[in-house]
């Protein structure tokens, strides 16, 4: 799926769980956050794999195949974009959709969110209902 702009849902009504189970690769330097963030995704009824730096998620992408990642931008040793333009180069049309899940809210982080590739851009702290509309208006995948 190629890039496009990043999306920011709006919050104003609830976003029901999803129909549709999303295989989905959490990737944070903060283990609290990863944990957090998949607790709620296995609730929607979600698969989750998760990651601690952006280093290998790469070889995680091909192994597990998921409909999205997402990613924490600001890791030590390979940043969120960083990782995200590795994705989009490597795998090119086979990548899977990229949401930035973020602190960084400057309109220049967001401009090199979108050059780097991702799909969607969530700035911390964000609600329940701006993450499911997201993962809702994800394309269904042919895998």
């Amino acid at each position: 799926m190629p890039p496009h702009e990043p999306t920011e849902p709006s919050a104003a009504s609830e976003q029901p769980p999803p129909k549709r189970a999303l295989r989905l690769l959490v990737v944070d330097d903060e283990r609290d956050a990863v944990v957090t963030l998949s607790a709620l995704l296995k609730q929607d009824g979600h698969e989750v794999i998760e990651a601690y730096s952006g280093r290998g998620v790469l070889h995680l992408v091909r192994t597990h195949e998921p409909d999205a990642v997402l990613l924490d931008i600001g890791m030590p040793g390979a940043t969120g974009f960083e990782v995200a333009r590795e994705l989009r180069v490597r795998l090119g049309r086979a990548c899977p959709a990229l949401i930035a899940i973020t602190a960084w809210v400057q309109a220049t982080a967001r401009e090199m969110g979108r050059t780097a590739g991702f799909n969607h851009y969530l700035t911390k702290p964000y609600t329940t209902a701006e993450l499911r509309a997201v993962l809702a208006a994800l394309p269904p995948t042919t895998s």
